[in-house]
């Protein structure tokens, strides 16, 4: 499904003109290498993108960026393989810059073969071509020697970007006529390669498309994955014999076209390039598209899902938040949802919505999930999803991260969230599913450890109260405080929150150190051991509180809730309601007390 989806895209993408043309490759350019008609390099031209940018201490320093240009394919094999029209310094001039300066030599002669096979290679593409550039270029092939330009003093003033940058060929005077570029030598090699195309290439019937066609031995690698290779890591590959069938040998085994292949690493590679349709979790990178043309589905989930409006407009970004609000209020109404989206005008709500997560292990990429919807389904779980973490009547949308950022210590500097927490909580939004076990069990965790203001708060109990609704499969849990609710852990945590209250007041919020600092954590988990102690220590609080008659009833109407006495033992998902129950009542009262004042 990921290999076929991915191809769909590609055509897509092809007919936008957001691809490269088969036969190309992006090759980041970073100098112009000035030839005259007879072949001689008269300048080495600067040609990266300059902009402006600030240092660590605030201090203004121009950065530059490499041009991006679409030249002839490059290749991926190891060895010593030549690009037509390459880019690479070692080939072009045969040279390595050592300490000692440029030199033709080293270990294992390297430099010399390179050089040798470019001029080779490239000599060959063009003969009978006739433009003056190609001409230019012919003569350069023919007259370097790299033995004599070990001082050549264009090539001495890059000093350490020599063996770091890309070139490219223009002709003097004229650095807009680039080698590459020029249409005779394009056409010769379009020609050229699809005379290769399926050359010496075993035909069969490719499992993506189901016709016969010449089968790609090895895939392209797929770059921008977080964690991966520079050079890029491949999706699909068979290293070891144990991976090996019926006595194929490495991708044959997959079965895949070579267009196919080149379909689906070509847009999932424009997919990873694009901060529209990628984000990280920690260490994983997500992607995500739908499957049709000029529409906002994305921008809509970066701003639903992951809080990022990105370059979007002021105006479309404050239109997404009301709809998700007005989402969220009816998110019982599937259908309603689907109209709502529609009269955006910028919104298919029918179209195919897919996530994909990605991380890297030692020999190719790992696909961690793969998740396909119509996007109004997408949508309208995640406006669910919006609506199961609301605590309160004012609703706020809460993106991933803030969440994530929950999921660990506020103390710990390096602590990540569980990777496989973090997708299966993903899919489960997306889906709307039930959310993973170990979601609660990780936020009941931080509530009791974590001490200062950070041990609860309105995403702690959102997060603990949206797993238990969504688990009963009904609202137990309300926004608000719930008078009604006679659920016994429930009830003890609001009976905590009251407890100290108490103490607070009867000190004027003069302690360092709460009743919560010291037996939240045991309280949620053996109630009887905890409670008739708090209890007993009330009754010296309750002395010096300015309403003594109030709280007694209060914690009368909750003790008289209770079934004869405190639970001796609360499960997670107990002490989940307790938390909420806390959090609640301790709200309450303090909105109470505000009101008073």
């Amino acid at each position: 499904m990921l290999i076929k989806a991915l191809c769909d895209y590609y055509d897509i993408l092809s007919e936008e003109e957001k691809v490269l043309p088969d036969g190309y490759s992006h090759v980041k350019i970073h100098f112009l290498i000035s030839l005259t008609p007879e072949g001689k390099i008269d300048g080495i031209l600067d040609c990266q993108e300059r902009k402006g940018g600030q240092t660590g201490k605030g201090k203004q320093k121009e950065k530059r960026f490499p041009r991006d240009m679409i030249m002839p394919q490059r290749t991926e094999k190891s060895g010593i393989d030549p690009n037509i029209a390459d880019h690479r310094p070692l080939y072009i001039f045969g040279l390595n810059l050592t300490e000692e300066g440029l030199t033709p030599d080293d270990r294992t002669n390297k430099a010399r073969k390179s050089h040798q096979a470019f001029v080779e290679a490239n000599l060959s593409f063009t003969e009978g071509l006739d433009s003056t550039v190609i001409q230019a270029f012919r003569n350069f092939l023919q007259s370097w020697k790299p033995e004599e330009e070990r001082e050549n003093p264009y090539l001495f003033s890059l000093k350490k970007d020599y063996g770091k940058s890309g070139y490219a060929f223009c002709l003097s005077g004229n650095p807009d006529l680039l080698l590459h570029s020029d249409l005779q030598f394009k056409c010769k090699w379009e020609s050229e390669y699809q005379k290769q195309q399926g050359k010496d290439l075993p035909f069969s019937q490719c499992a993506i498309t189901g016709e016969e066609k010449a089968i790609a031995r090895i895939h392209n690698k797929i770059k921008g994955v977080y964690g991966g290779l520079a050079t890029g890591s491949v999706l699909i590959g068979f290293n070891n014999p144990s991976e090996n069938s019926y006595g194929n040998e490495q991708s044959y085994n997959s079965n895949i076209s070579e267009e196919a292949m080149k379909k689906y690493t070509e847009a999932l590679n424009y997919l990873l390039g694009s901060s529209e349709h990628k984000i990280m979790l920690d260490e994983m990178t997500v992607v995500f598209w739908a499957m049709n043309r000029g529409e906002k589905c994305e921008d809509v989930l970066l701003q639903a899902m992951f809080g990022e409006t990105g370059n979007r407009d002021q105006q479309d970004a404050e239109q997404t938040e009301k709809m998700l609000k007005k989402m969220m209020v009816e998110s019982g109404e599937l259908a309603v949802s689907k109209q709502r989206l529609a009269a955006t005008g910028f919104i298919d709500p029918n179209v195919d919505f897919y996530m994909l997560g990605l991380k890297p292990n030692s020999s190719r990429l790992s696909v961690k999930f793969m998740f396909r919807r119509k996007f109004a389904d997408v949508l309208w779980n995640i406006a669910r999803f919006q609506r199961d973490l609301q605590m309160g009547t004012d609703p706020r949308l809460i993106p991933l991260w803030q969440i994530k950022k929950e999921l660990v210590s506020p103390k710990s500097s390096n602590e990540k969230a569980s990777p496989a927490l973090l997708s299966q909580l993903l899919k489960s939004v997306l889906s709307g599913d039930r959310y993973p076990i170990a979601l609660l069990e990780t936020m009941v965790r931080r509530v009791r450890i974590d001490g200062g203001e950070e041990k609860i708060n309105r995403i702690r109990v959102g997060v603990v109260k949206a797993w238990i609704n969504r688990d009963s499969e009904k609202e137990e849990l309300k926004l608000a405080l719930d008078r009604e609710n006679a659920n016994q852990a429930y009830l003890c945590g609001r009976l905590f929150a009251v407890l100290e209250k108490i103490q607070q007041e009867a000190s004027s919020n003069g302690l360092n150190r709460t009743i919560k600092d010291a037996y939240f954590a045991s309280a949620s988990v053996k109630p009887a051991q905890i409670f008739p102690k708090l209890i007993r220590l009330s009754q010296n609080h309750l002395k010096k509180v300015k309403y003594v008659v109030s709280y007694n009833k209060l914690m009368e109407e909750i003790i008289g809730n209770l079934n004869g006495g405190f639970p001796e033992f609360l499960r997670l998902a107990d002490q989940g309601r307790f938390i909420v129950g806390y959090y609640q009542q301790f709200q309450d009262l303090f909105v109470k007390k505000e009101k008073e004042e």
